[in-house]
């Protein structure tokens, strides 16, 4: 891809991330194509559709997360992967009612990967019970990020529900 594709393609993640956010689920790609300063051709060159664009987002917001889990500890980053699904609320739920079935299953691995890392460092560092699994590990991620996504929630409330699964996750 040349790079002023690349560069169009990257303006049009953002922009749509950000308008999704913004907007909610009912905005049209025309936006996306105005915020991201392209025309609406640029944007179905890219994304033949809304859908296509949302799963491109979610891939990348998946790879994102893989990054950025290779620079912290797996408390800092359950603590952030919750926030960020707060903060992205309004885009995953657009995915979620889009009626669209993204299967994302190499990214999703490359998660479970990354969480594995966090957790056997964690284990090696005294910080995780020996009987935790990634299993238990990825359900509890799952479901904070489910209560992040519906209403009600707040920085308190995700510091209280995150220090009940820390002192469930450490060693007794």
């Amino acid at each position: 891809m040349r790079a002023d594709a690349q560069r169009n393609r990257a303006r049009i993640l953002d922009a749509a991330e950000a308008v999704f956010t913004e907007f909610g689920p009912r905005v049209s790609t025309e936006e996306v194509a105005r915020r991201a300063g392209v025309a609406i051709g640029t944007v179905f060159r890219h994304f033949p559709t809304k859908d296509d664009l949302l799963a491109a987002i979610m891939k990348r917001v998946l790879a994102q997360l893989v990054e950025e889990a290779g620079q912290r500890d797996l408390f800092d980053f359950f603590t952030h992967v919750v926030a960020q699904a707060a903060a992205k609320k309004t885009v995953v739920d657009l995915l979620a009612g889009s009626g669209v079935d993204i299967q994302l299953p190499d990214a999703v691995d490359h998660l479970k990967e990354a969480v594995g890392r966090l957790l056997e460092q964690a284990r090696a560092a005294g910080a995780v019970a020996a009987p935790v699994g990634l299993p238990e590990v990825m359900a509890l991620l799952a479901s904070v990020c489910q209560g992040a996504l519906h209403g009600g929630w707040d920085e308190q409330l995700q510091a209280r529900t995150l220090a009940v699964i820390f002192a469930g996750l450490k060693r007794s």
